[in-house]
């Protein structure tokens, strides 16, 4: 299935139904008295956040979404009936904006989450309604009230913990297949990943992480060159970055730390505040360097990029320190998600102590 990662849909909650005017006509009862009923509910639309989603596919071919209307009031104190809602099931991590203004109205980032994006108009009023002691015989009703109609942008952005950066032919799929469940295509030509895979890193029974594999960046990715800039924005939210570099390219007359430092060049121009995540130089193919000559390449390598952060030196085709580094990410991802817990203030007559039988006075 193709990947989408955007689109575009205008949705339409129902009308309310009109109010009835009516009175009771019964034998033997001469002045019966109003009994029109209200209008229905206009029907809602929601948007679900559903895990077993992962593209935006199914909205490019139906843009258009209605839902019913409410029923109108009728005589013998009867109501509408409500308009049936909508669901449109989406993506986690979807993004609603207006597409008209490009404000950011909706966020979907919990699985099961459901959220109105369009609210049904209320039912209008029969006369029952306006009947008072002064007006007997009221002959007023309202109309409903039309439901909102909303044209959205639909803008998918994964929810990965990890994100792999680098150039064409680096080795991230095969790095993503080494650590996790994922199997992209892996291809000995450029550009062999065409849309971002997902996979579910597992440290221990009940300690994994979510890694995304982005398509290859190349130099004049930010002004829309190669496939990777079209995706950039799924590393937005991860916590942690792998820049992943070739240490061993076919032709030796690419240098791979130019290399390395043109993709923080094109990363810095799309988003600042994505070139200032915290950020992993790993160092792969070092099973196609010699043994003899691996320290010194790398040690090369390192004073001349200057990296900022940990350096890692692996195999992705053989998992040499793969292991290594999938735990250091991981105690990595562990205490962000500790730091970002909001503190909890306790108060002091439910506080642990050091007697287990003391209650608060």
């Amino acid at each position: 299935m193709k990947f989408v990662d955007e689109a575009f849909i205008d949705i339409s909650a129902g009308d309310g139904g009109n109010g009835c005017v009516s009175f009771r006509h019964e034998k033997y009862k001469e002045f019966g008295g109003p009994n029109g009923g209200d209008g229905g509910r206009g029907g809602h639309v929601w948007a679900l956040a559903d895990p077993n989603l992962n593209t935006l596919v199914d909205f490019r071919f139906s843009r258009r979404h209605d839902a019913r209307g409410g029923e109108h009031g009728m005589g013998s104190d009867m109501f509408g009936a409500m308009g049936d809602d909508i669901v449109l099931k989406m993506p986690v991590g979807t993004i609603i904006t207006d597409a008209e203004t490009g404000d950011v109205l909706y966020e979907l980032l919990v699985p099961g989450e459901k959220i109105m994006i369009a609210k049904g108009g209320d039912g209008g009023f029969g006369n029952m309604r306006f009947k008072s002691a002064v007006n007997r015989a009221p002959r007023q009703k309202t109309p409903g009230w039309p439901g909102e109609k909303k044209s959205l942008k639909l803008e998918l952005k994964v929810l990965a913990d990890v994100g792999l950066l680098g150039m064409p032919n680096a080795g991230k799929s095969t790095l993503i297949s080494a650590v996790s469940n994922a199997r992209p295509k892996i291809a000995d030509y450029a550009f062999t990943t065409l849309h971002p895979n997902l996979g579910v890193v597992r440290v221990a029974p009940e300690q994994s992480f979510v890694i995304a594999d982005l398509p290859g960046l190349i130099e004049g990715a930010s002004e829309g060159a190669g496939l990777g800039h079209q995706f950039l924005r799924h590393l937005q939210r991860t916590r942690l970055l792998l820049h992943v570099v070739d240490l061993a390219p076919f032709d030796d007359a690419v240098d791979p730390v130019a290399q390395a430092k043109s993709i923080l060049a094109e990363l810095k121009k799309y988003d600042k505040a994505l070139f200032d995540k915290p950020r992993w130089l790993v160092l792969n193919k070092l099973d196609m360097v010699p043994k003899e000559e691996r320290e010194a390449r790398v040690k090369d390598f390192v004073k001349r990029f200057k990296p900022k952060g940990p350096v890692f030196e692996i195999s992705a085709l053989t998992r040499e320190g793969c292991e290594h580094l999938v735990r250091a990410a991981y105690e990595h991802i562990r205490k962000q998600q500790v730091a970002e817990q909001p503190s909890v203030d306790v108060d002091p007559r439910f506080a642990a102590s050091d007697n287990a039988g003391d209650e608060p006075e």
